[in-house]
């Protein structure tokens, strides 16, 4: 090799480790400007009651996952900023009783027309999470499966129902030949962590077999049950069901209806109920339409027996009548005299231990990043029960972001966009 080639290839040599090093400098320079958060929601008040946090508190998130909560956070390290101050900051709520399995043109069906796509409710209210309580039976889980649940933004999870068919009516949900604990059971495992539970609703016969084919399943499968016990009959009282058909962890749900002897004579709280709660019973608000009333729900909350979870038993009549949606229900618990961290508590954390899915429902660091963030609007409101009366409050709760797995899904106000630039 002559000198003038040597001469070349050393400088060919030198312009590619000139390049190679201005590579090197771009990408150090985009590294260190790169944010290090996707999202930070700041200033707000923030109430984790898995973790106990109720104070001002800044949380960070990145790959839909919670990476930091902290009492402050620069700003600057994140792509988006949401600023919180004068409002609450929770878990995504996690509401255990509603009816989503639309969409299959079914007139009154719960598997058709009597309910609602999740996506177009749960969001406007904070709600992240929502279990479908046994609108398909072991026949039908897949089509629920396939229309609703794989295409949804909002997490669904579902109870299943004992009978195969669903909650398709009165000629299914009176079919006692249709209640099989076997192949409910075997369609729950196939699904682990979507089918989070057994369902019993609606039966109007004296017989005690729906609830034993659903624990049945329920043992089967090692999930729990939701009863809504149907019609009442001296042949089943619920004071045996809940001291003595039911496991602990088992759930019932519309328990301030008063339509099955929730409330004694007397205007107490059924002794049975607190009998129940202290073998473990879970005991659900499940408002409906029909199936919450002032006149059970004051008295019992003034003789202390509270909900273990608040949840909508969101649906067609009931999202029109008194009940409307959880921000609604859960208002009205601040009217009924409860604290909102209680009110959060049993719409998120305790509603998602309640369904053994204990992922969900708080703001730990590596959470899904399931966020509700709302205000507390003040003034004269009125509250609706199923029979249609009504009792007054104060306070309003309204969401004003739903974030879920890290994505803004709703924004009432604009808090996550950015402003728009008008001009002069």
């Amino acid at each position: 090799m002559d000198s003038s080639q040597s001469i070349g290839m050393g400088s060919r040599l030198t312009k590619t480790a000139q390049t190679a090093t201005l590579i090197c400098l771009v990408l150090a320079a985009h590294a260190v400007a790169a944010p290090k958060y996707d999202l930070l929601i700041r200033r707000g008040h923030l109430i984790d009651p898995r973790n106990k946090i109720s104070g001002v508190r800044d949380v960070a998130v990145s790959g839909g996952k919670i990476v930091m909560v902290a009492a402050a956070i620069d700003a600057a390290d994140a792509s988006k900023t949401i600023d919180a101050r004068g409002l609450f900051v929770t878990p995504g709520l996690v509401d255990i009783h509603t009816h989503v399995y639309a969409g299959t043109g079914e007139k009154g069906s719960y598997a058709g027309d009597n309910s609602v796509y999740p996506d177009v409710v749960a969001p406007r209210a904070g709600v992240t999470t929502v279990v479908d309580a046994g609108g398909s039976g072991w026949r039908n889980f897949e089509d629920f499966k396939q229309r609703i649940i794989d295409r949804s933004t909002t997490r669904v999870l579902a109870f299943l129902n004992i009978v195969g068919n669903g909650m398709r009516g009165g000629k299914f949900e009176q079919d006692l030949l249709d209640m099989a604990a076997q192949p409910t059971a075997d369609m729950a495992r196939k699904h682990p962590g979507v089918i989070v539970g057994i369902k019993t609703a609606h039966f109007s016969g004296p017989e005690w077999l729906p609830v034993e084919r659903s624990v049945e399943a329920g043992t089967l499968a090692a999930l729990p049950v939701m009863v809504d016990f149907g019609s009442r009959k001296p042949e089943r009282p619920l004071s045996e069901l809940v001291t003595s058909k039911l496991r602990p962890g088992d759930i019932y749900t519309h328990m301030y209806s008063g339509l099955r002897g929730e409330q004694d004579p007397s205007g107490a709280v059924n002794a049975a109920l607190w009998q129940g709660r202290k073998r473990g019973v879970i005991f659900d608000v499940g408002h409906g339409a029909t199936s919450f009333a002032w006149r059970i729900a004051v008295p019992a909350i003034k003789e202390g027996f509270l909900p273990d979870v608040i949840s909508t038993d969101m649906h067609v009549a009931s999202m029109s009548g008194g009940m409307k949606d959880m921000a609604n229900v859960m208002s009205k618990f601040l009217a009924l005299g409860l604290p909102l961290d209680e009110v959060v508590a049993r719409s998120s954390w305790h509603a998602a231990r309640a369904i053994r899915q204990e992922s969900l429902g708080h703001l730990s660091v590596g959470a899904n990043a399931d966020i509700a963030v709302w205000k507390i609007e003040k003034g004269s409101f009125g509250y609706v029960d199923g029979p249609g009366t009504r009792l007054a409050g104060s306070e309003r709760l309204v969401a004003e972001v739903t974030i879920r797995a890290g994505k803004v899904i709703y924004d009432l106000n604009g808090l996550g966009a950015e402003a728009a630039k008008t001009g002069n």
